[in-house]
């Protein structure tokens, strides 16, 4: 899907040397990439403390079992 953007040239020549990246096309795809990764991590470390775990469970006495 073609889409026109309009992005500061300077923050495009900045990316660019700070990658090996052929085309901006490719360049954006990477950033798009990085950003989804990012934001789905954020999304499991807002789950950290909200499990509430079972105090009378027992792995040991699971794995003795098999």
């Amino acid at each position: 899907m073609a889409t026109p953007l309009n992005i500061n040239e300077a923050l495009l020549q900045e990316a660019l040397a700070l990658d090996d990246q052929l085309s901006i096309d490719s360049l954006v795809e990477t950033a798009l990439r990085e950003y989804i990764q990012r934001r789905k991590r954020l999304k499991v470390l807002e789950l950290f403390g909200t499990i509430d775990y079972d105090a009378g469970y027992d792995y040991k006495h699971q794995r003795q079992q098999t």
